[in-house]
């Protein structure tokens, strides 16, 4: 949702999805609506203007939503719920980048279209060790550095695809909503024993669609460039004592608030005081794209709440039945909204239909087992449809964020999704369903 993850990388949102809110107004549904429209129309409107006030932006919408929440609805601990996913949210993605940004990779070879398909694969493969966010920010400027001689939107864009989402789809680590089933009681490996089929195939087409366009990138480019792309580079890496920060980082999602957040903090005071300023001169490291996305995502999680509330308390009138339908709506729910509360919403719904309850590990459990292909369509509904935009998931607006700084051409809000979310992705996403969940 931005788990821009909105399918978010926030681990431990369940209070929100699961508690049942107080009714919102549909027109406060409203300010959402106008920030994701102001994302996406305002660079071309004015652009200038927009760079400078989108804090202001962000900031006043969501404002305007949450004190609709704390004066009209006296929904002030449902609000304190969305304030702590937010620094969860913050924490967690802002000490990867942080710590990421401290180590310099040089790949070895130039950028072959046979080599970066190879490069994507095990940047799929590490997102679900490191997850979507950590994979991202640790590959996305050795993969902009080893493409630098011909590097298009497109690299960006399939960088967004796989490694920033469809790679994390077979561990609890790799996406959020994974790990909020795994700690409501889906068993830890329950993913990779359900989930390897459908994720070898997407990840796979979609290196087979990428390796055509990227051939065809290659042969059009001239013969130097062909010609320097073709030499034999020396793996080259600085800064790998943060390596042991970054598990640091991974290993305190599973500690409680507030030792989670202080152990992030930790890190990153470690990472900033052993790496060498050398590093981040060589990664033309800045703070610009965790700003970006804090007050965008401020303004976010703020607007996002009245069509998540709205959601929960009306998704049993929604007629969802069957996995295609449970995959269809949570994935496109899961495009524009949190997709860790959309996950457990749509959850709740189908254990509700079997006379089971999300709060019950031992039902989860049952569920897993005995209705396996309905989790099988929410999860990839979760995880796979972040990929559709550029809020869909949190790594997607980090990515963009980092290669527009530097200087890299990135597509715009719709853009991306008209020239490559839609007749590329959306088929693919579409065949999945119906080779897997008919």
């Amino acid at each position: 949702m931005i788990s821009t993850q909105v399918k978010l990388p926030v681990l431990f949102v369940i209070a929100s999805a699961v508690s049942m809110p107080t009714e919102p107004n549909p027109w406060m549904i409203l300010p959402f609506i106008l920030l994701l429209l102001a994302i996406a129309l305002m660079p071309f409107i004015h652009q200038a203007w927009w760079e400078r006030h989108y804090p202001k932006v962000a900031v006043a919408l969501g404002l305007l939503t949450a004190s609709y929440y704390v004066f009209v609805l006296d929904e002030v601990a449902h609000m304190g719920e969305i304030a702590h996913e937010y620094i969860s949210f913050i924490a967690i993605i802002g000490a990867l980048y942080i710590v990421a940004g401290g180590i310099y990779i040089r790949v070895q070879g130039g950028a072959t279209p046979m080599r970066n398909v190879l490069f994507l694969g095990l940047g799929a493969c590490l997102a679900n060790i490191l997850g979507t966010t950590g994979a991202s920010v640790l590959l996305i400027r050795p993969w902009m550095r080893m493409n630098k001689y011909r590097i298009t939107a497109f690299h960006i864009v399939f960088f967004i695809f796989i490694v920033g989402n469809v790679g994390g789809a077979l561990t609890p680590i790799g996406d959020p909503p994974l790990f909020l089933g795994y700690l409501k009681g889906v068993p830890f490996i329950w993913t990779a024993i359900h989930l390897w089929a459908p994720w070898l195939f997407l990840v796979g087409t979609l290196l087979a669609v990428f390796y055509m366009m990227d051939r065809h990138n290659f042969l059009r480019a001239p013969d130097v460039v062909r010609t320097l792309e073709t030499i034999h580079r020396r793996f080259w890496m600085r800064g790998k004592r943060n390596f042991v920060f970054l598990g640091l980082i991974l290993g305190a999602v599973f500690l409680p608030t507030p030792w989670r957040e202080i152990v992030m903090v930790g890190a990153v005071a470690g990472s900033l005081w052993a790496t060498p300023r050398l590093v981040y001169a060589r990664n033309r490291f800045s703070f610009h794209p965790i700003a970006e996305v804090a007050w965008l995502f401020f303004g976010i999680f703020g607007t996002m709440a009245p069509a998540l509330d709205y959601l929960q308390l009306h998704s049993g009138a929604l007629g969802v039945e069957t996995p295609v339908q449970f995959y269809a709506l949570t994935g496109v729910l899961s495009s524009i909204l949190d997709n860790a509360p959309t996950y457990l919403t749509f959850l709740a719904a189908a254990l509700g239909q079997k006379g089971l309850y999300l709060d019950n590990p031992a039902h989860v459990a049952v569920f897993a087992s005995d209705f396996a292909s309905y989790l099988v369509a929410i999860s990839l509904g979760a995880v796979f449809f972040g990929a559709a935009t550029y809020i869909g998931n949190g790594p997607n607006f980090m990515i963009k964020a980092i290669a527009t700084r530097s200087r890299v051409k990135t597509p715009s809000f719709f853009g991306y999704i008209l020239r490559y979310s839609a007749p590329i992705l959306l088929p693919l996403l579409v065949l999945t369903a119906w080779i897997f969940l008919r």
